[in-house]
C-alpha cells in the first residue's frame, strides 16, 4: 500500500508522529508531501531520522502557517499537480492530511480528484489556538468548511474529539502513540544538586511560556527548586525568572537526558492535540503536572500518575507537596509508565491507522 502524508508543518511534533507512523508500517511505501519552517528544523536535519527503504519526499514550495490567499491559492494548485500525478501513476492508495493548513487544502484537492480514502488528522484544533475569540471562531468555520469536502476526521485524544463534536464537526479518535520499550532504555541523566521541574518544546504562546515563568518565579527565592526549558523559540524572552534554564534546540537523545533527570514534568499548554513531550516523560516514569486543556486532559490518570491544575498557585501547590513528599513521586512514576505502555503505544496506534487506510471509510457529511 502507498501511503501519501500531506504535511505543511514538517516540524515538531507532527514531524515525531509521521516519523513514528513511517517507522512502524516498514511494508507499505511512504511519500511525504511536505513544507518546511527553517525557522525550527530544516528538513535535512529531519531526513536523517527517517529510514530510506520506504519512504520518498516531495517538496510542497508556496505552503505556509499563516494564512495569505495568494500563496494559499498557488500552494493549492502545487498540491492539486502533485496529488494527481500520484495518482495517474498509480501511487496513491490513501492520502493521510496532517495539520489544518494541509487539511483544508488537501479535502478539497482530493474532493475534485476523486480520492476517497482521505484521513485528516489536526494534530491540535486550531480554533483552539488563540486567546483571540474573534480569530477562533475563524478557524472553526474553516474547520466546519473543510469537513464538507469529506474524509476522515481524526483526533489524536478524547478531549480533542469533544472539543471538535462541540463545534458540530463529527470525528473519531486514534490517541498518539510511541514506543515505551525504546524511551525506557536505561540512560545516563543529566546531573542535577536541586529539585527539578522541567518542560520541552518550542517556547510560543501555545505552550504558555508566561504562566511557566509565573509559577518559576514564586520559587525565586527558594534554592533546592530549578525549571528547566528544554528547547527554544520566539517567546524565549518571556522566561525571565532567575530560575530557569532554556537549554536551546538540543539532540533527540540530549533531550530526553534532561527529561530523564526531572523530578516533575511541567506543561503550562493552552492547549495541545496530544504531546509527544509529555507522552515521553510518561514513558521515562516521570510524574507530570498539566494544565488543565484539551490534550492535556487524557494524560493523567485521576491523579495517580499526577495532576491536572487551572491557576498558577495550584500548580504551585503540587510543586510543593511534591518536595516535601519525595517517596510518592516513584509511585507516581511507576503509574506514569504503565498508563503509556496500556494506553499510548505504537503498535495499537499504526495498527488502528493501517485499517483506516484499507477502510476507506468517509466521513459522513455532517
Amino acid at each position: 500500500m502507498t501511503i501519501v502524508h500531506v504535511v505543511e508543518a514538517f516540524a515538531g511534533g507532527i514531524a515525531v508522529f509521521v516519523k513514528s507512523l513511517v517507522q512502524h508500517m516498514p511494508d507499505d511505501l511512504h511519500i511525504i508531501v511536505y513544507g518546511e519552517r527553517p525557522e525550527v528544523n530544516t528538513f535535512k536535519s529531519l531526513r536523517k531520522d527517517f529510514p530510506r527503504n520506504n519512504v520518498r519526499f516531495l517538496r510542497w514550495r508556496s505552503v505556509q502557517r499563516s494564512l495569505h490567499p495568494v500563496k494559499d491559492l498557488a500552494a493549492f494548485f502545487q498540491l492539486h499537480a502533485i496529488l494527481k500525478g500520484l495518482k495517474r501513476n498509480n501511487m496513491l492508495d490513501a492520502v493521510h492530511l496532517h495539520s489544518s493548513k494541509s487539511g483544508f487544502i488537501g479535502r478539497i484537492v482530493c474532493r475534485l480528484l476523486h480520492i476517497e480514502k482521505v484521513v485528516y488528522t489536526p494534530n491540535g484544533a486550531p480554533f483552539l489556538v488563540s486567546s483571540n475569540e474573534v480569530t477562533n471562531f475563524i478557524y472553526k468555520q474553516l474547520e466546519k468548511l473543510g469537513s464538507l469536502f469529506g474524509g476522515q476526521v481524526v483526533c489524536c485524544s478524547q478531549s480533542e474529539q469533544e472539543a471538535y463534536q462541540e463545534a458540530g464537526i463529527r470525528a473519531i479518535t486514534i490517541n498518539n502513540g510511541i514506543t515505551p520499550e525504546f524511551l525506557s532504555v536505561a540512560q545516563e541523566p543529566m546531573p542535577k544538586s536541586k529539585f527539578r521541574v522541567l518542560t520541552s518544546g518550542r517556547i510560543l504562546d501555545q505552550k504558555n511560556p508566561s504562566l511557566f515563568n509565573q509559577i518559576a518565579t514564586y520559587f525565586q527565592d527558594l534554592d533546592q527548586f530549578e525549571f528547566i526549558w528544554v528547547g527554544d523559540g520566539p517567546d524565549n524572552a518571556v522566561l525571565t525568572a532567575s530560575n530557569i534554564h532554556i537549554t536551546g534546540w538540543l539532540t533527540p537523545a540530549e533531550a530526553l537526558r534532561y527529561v530523564q533527570s526531572a523530578d516533575v514534568y511541567l506543561s503550562t499548554s493552552r492547549f495541545e492535540g496530544l504531546s509527544f513531550s509529555v507522552l515521553e516523560a510518561l514513558s521515562l516514569s516521570k510524574p507530570v503536572l498539566l494544565s488543565d486543556c484539551v490534550g492535556n486532559r487524557d494524560m493523567v490518570m485521576k491523579g495517580a500518575n499526577g495532576s491536572l491544575f487551572q491557576q498558577p498557585y495550584q500548580a504551585i501547590v503540587s510543586i510543593m507537596q511534591y518536595y516535601n513528599n519525595l517517596s510518592m513521586l516513584d509511585i507516581m512514576g511507576m503509574h506514569s509508565a504503565t498508563y503509556c505502555k496500556s494506553t499510548f503505544h505504537i503498535e495499537t496506534t499504526q495498527q488502528q491507522y493501517k485499517n483506516l487506510y484499507l477502510s476507506g471509510k468517509k466521513m459522513a457529511v455532517a
